[in-house]
């Protein structure tokens, strides 16, 4: 009689082992480490906030740190979607989340949460409490005012209609 592992906690049907993360199911997948993927530590700090996976629809098959990495270097590396190396998920896929998730305000709130971390690591309050504008920064006129323009003038040549 041939043994099968399928209906045992950690294997699907087919008898192949399944890792838990995320609180969703999906097979381990191996591929190269880029430059721009993220390291243990700062998954830990964004898994959190990011959205969980709504409740219809079929479960993930993609973990949502393989898209987070693919976004990043998309981000660093300057390619367009459909540019990411083939062992990231489908570009489509990707792109889905990105849109999804700016259209959410993750990203905004990714950042916030980054930035009041290390305000406090700095051993400051952790929102700012006041802003400064460079006016050298802001572009103006050469000649430092009001740049007036020369009225449009009519031309004196006849001209074939009147």
């Amino acid at each position: 009689m041939l043994a099968c592992s399928a209906g045992r906690p950690g294997y699907d049907f087919f008898g192949l082992e399944v890792v838990f993360q995320e609180d969703q199911a999906m097979t381990t997948r191996m591929r190269n480490s880029y430059d721009s993927d993220l390291t243990d530590a700062e998954w830990a700090l964004i898994r959190s906030l990011l959205p969980p996976h709504p409740p219809c629809g079929d479960d993930p098959t993609v973990p949502k740190r393989e898209i987070v990495n693919a976004i990043i270097y998309v981000n660093k590396h300057g390619c367009t979607w459909r540019g990411l190396p083939h062992d990231f998920p489908k570009w489509q896929t990707v792109y889905g989340y990105f849109r999804q998730w700016t259209r959410m305000g993750v990203w905004e709130r990714i950042n916030d949460a980054l930035r009041r971390a290390v305000r406090m690591a700095e051993g400051k309050e952790p929102e700012p409490t006041a802003g400064i504008v460079d006016s050298q920064s802001v572009k103006t006129t050469e000649k430092g005012g009001f740049m007036g323009t020369m009225s449009a003038r009519r031309s004196t040549v006849a001209s074939v209609i009147s």
